[in-house]
């Protein structure tokens, strides 16, 4: 699936998403990593969607986006509640999706300017 960016100047914004790859402008990527407007995470290795923790996203909490979008593969899968309650607390919308839609979510935000981060379980 390509994806048509409307804003040239979103250097993070999602160009294409396949099974197992996802591509931003600079890169492909063959593995499980979170993206910002601004920051990218590679070295996210988290585990299965259903055994998520709220410390799986330590790093990401730290920028305190708006809203987290997690991707978690082909098809939508449900973390635990405890991850929802985590998110909750600490004030950041939390969305679960499969990679194809938390992609085209994450391009849609990112050109209304919110404060959006995507997490993909590859």
């Amino acid at each position: 699936m390509q994806f048509i960016r409307e804003d040239a100047n979103e250097a993070h914004a999602i160009v294409a998403c396949a099974e197992g790859e996802v591509r931003l402008r600079e890169r492909a990527y063959t593995a499980s990593f979170i993206v910002t407007r601004t920051r990218i995470i590679d070295r996210w290795q988290p585990g299965d969607a259903e055994a998520l923790t709220i410390a799986d996203f330590n790093e990401i909490i730290d920028l305190k986006p708006e809203l987290l979008l997690l991707g978690t593969g082909s098809r939508q899968r449900i973390p635990p509640p405890a991850l929802y309650a985590g998110f909750a607390t600490r004030r950041i919308g939390f969305e679960v999706m499969d990679n194809r839609a938390a992609c085209r979510t994450f391009n849609l935000l990112l050109s209304e300017y919110r404060d959006v981060a995507l997490a993909l379980i590859l």
